[in-house]
């Protein structure tokens, strides 16, 4: 579509589309055009990157993260949108990463020699075999894969059923359950057995959120947890499987920065050198420096933690185990005794 497109303040309900092609929507493409004063409810699946995206666009966030740019560089934040919106369609960056890389400011030919969301996806369907990407994207498939990396139990409550789930419970202080297919923390719940006295409800409830997959707590380590108690604060250790050789491209150490209890919800990161000492100051979706933790006072500008180079040898091992999945982002969590897969 091109052109003006006026809703006249109506909104346009039950739009529900289901399609396996490329550009789907009320508009499917959309190239020169304004489109105001109209509303959508409905659902949409396809294969398509944009549906996709708009679907898991967090619009508060979205906002918030507008006005900071708005102010930033003394333009609106309608201007800020609009151009966020372009150059999802041009490029393909989502708007977190329209923040952190300053994109508002960038030339053409600099914005194309960004990897942003369109050309991460692209880079993943080359190196990583579709056919096996499952076992990857299923939690308890990954957890049974790579059970003798991840040193925890975990249940499927669809196969234990309901006495399962009592005796993996018995003697625990909390367990979390999680959807088998969401990532990034969502939808993830944090159980305290003792208050649960009616355990058939409780797995009516965890059945009816598709929240599947039931897990052991993981105690971190001492000097995580005088960081931030409130999540396991976990380590993201980016492979690469070239020539049957494991190649270590990134690292970055993830902590929250509020007391949600799980990462990626609102998360503040480092990369750390191999001896486990800061490599550079935390950092925000918000492009704002950390040196002082919110809520906990703990200073961020000198942490050394522990087994990270241990760490980069475990997933060195790990990345070998399905070659057939090239590309792989590792979450680890630091124990007492250990690393360990979260």
């Amino acid at each position: 579509f091109s052109g003006i497109f006026d809703g006249q303040n109506y909104t346009i309900s039950n739009l529900y589309i289901k399609s396996s092609k490329q550009y789907v929507g009320l508009f499917g493409y959309v190239k020169y055009a304004e489109i105001k004063n109209i509303g959508v409810t409905g659902q949409i699946t396809a294969n398509n990157l944009i549906a996709k995206k708009v679907g898991a666009i967090d619009f508060k966030r979205l906002d918030f993260l507008a006005s900071l740019i708005a102010q930033k560089n003394n333009k609106s934040k309608f201007y800020i949108k609009i151009d966020m919106f372009f150059n999802f369609l041009r490029y393909g960056i989502g708007y977190t990463d329209y923040m952190k890389s300053d994109f508002v400011n960038l030339t053409h030919l600099e914005k194309k020699t960004f990897v942003t969301t369109r050309n991460f996806f692209s880079l993943i369907g080359y190196l990583n075999n579709k056919k096996y990407r499952i076992l990857f994207s299923d939690k308890i498939i990954f957890n049974k894969i790579f059970h003798e990396f991840i040193h925890r139990d975990f249940i499927d409550i669809r196969i234990a059923g309901l006495e399962g789930l009592k005796a993996f419970m018995e003697g625990k202080e909390t367990v979390f359950a999680k959807p088998v297919d969401d990532f990034g923390g969502h939808n993830m719940s944090r159980i305290i057995v003792s208050k649960e006295k009616d355990i058939q409800s409780l797995y009516n409830s965890l059945y009816s959120k598709k929240q599947f997959l039931i897990e052991d707590t993981i105690i971190q380590h001492k000097e995580l947890q005088r960081i931030n108690p409130y999540a396991v604060n976990s380590f993201r250790i980016v492979t690469l499987l070239k020539d049957g050789k494991v190649h270590i491209l990134n690292n970055a150490l993830r902590i929250n920065i509020d007391d949600t209890v799980s990462i990626g919800c609102s998360d503040a990161f480092c990369k750390l050198n191999e001896d486990g000492t800061q490599k550079t100051f935390f950092i925000d979706d918000t492009t704002a420096v950390h040196k002082i933790h919110p809520l906990t006072g703990e200073d961020l500008t000198n942490i050394k933690i522990p087994f990270v180079h241990e760490a980069f040898e475990i997933v060195k091992k790990a990345a070998l185990v399905v070659p057939e999945i090239r590309y792989i982002g590792w979450d680890v969590a630091f124990t007492e005794e250990r690393t360990n897969y979260c």
